[in-house]
């Protein structure tokens, strides 16, 4: 694995809006189709993968979020990282179950938490979010900036936004700008 330089984030707040980053994380791109793939994955992960468009499902150590109706990015703060990814691999992709690819040093996220940031991030996003912020733990793909993101609605008011790793400086530059306007 490489060592992974991080953006320069610090945590910051604005009218009502705090940004930080949610680094470093394990993210794991998981896509298969077969029975044996979800028993795999649900022993080892101890995690039912969600199976509805959009949405999410979490435990204590892992979040799986639904990205295809054949793949996922599971996402945890766990360090034993190696130890998963390796489980993972030696019961899924060795066996022809699915395919598992270690996306961690590809995207970065960025927690964006209060009661302005549907308003913040609706001024450069063509989502509508009308229903996504009554909804606890959807996700949703789409473009902030002009630049891809995946959005996962943790909590009330409380957001992860995964950003390719090298577009993530321009988008924290651009959400402090924004963030100071709302």
């Amino acid at each position: 694995m490489l060592n992974i330089n991080y953006p320069k984030i610090d945590k910051k707040s604005y009218n009502d809006i705090e940004l930080s980053l949610e680094e470093p994380l394990i993210k794991i791109n998981l896509r298969g189709k077969k029975k044996d793939f979800f028993t795999k994955v649900g022993k080892i992960l101890s995690i039912i993968l969600p199976t509805e468009s959009n949405t999410s499902s979490s435990n204590e150590k892992f979040t799986a979020m639904w990205l295809s109706p054949d793949e996922w990015m599971i996402y945890s703060k766990d360090n034993n990282q190696n130890i998963i990814f390796d489980e993972l691999y030696n019961e899924i992709s060795k066996l022809n179950h699915g395919s598992i690819t270690n996306v961690s040093d590809q995207w970065v996220c960025i927690n964006l938490k209060g009661k302005n940031i549907y308003e913040m991030l609706s001024t450069a996003c063509p989502f509508d979010f009308t229903k996504f912020k009554a909804n606890k733990n959807s996700t949703t793909q789409t473009l902030v900036n002009h630049i891809d993101v995946i959005i996962h609605h943790k909590e009330e008011n409380n957001l992860n936004l995964f950003v390719r790793r090298s577009f993530s400086e321009h988008l924290w530059l651009w959400l402090n700008d924004s963030a100071k306007f709302i």
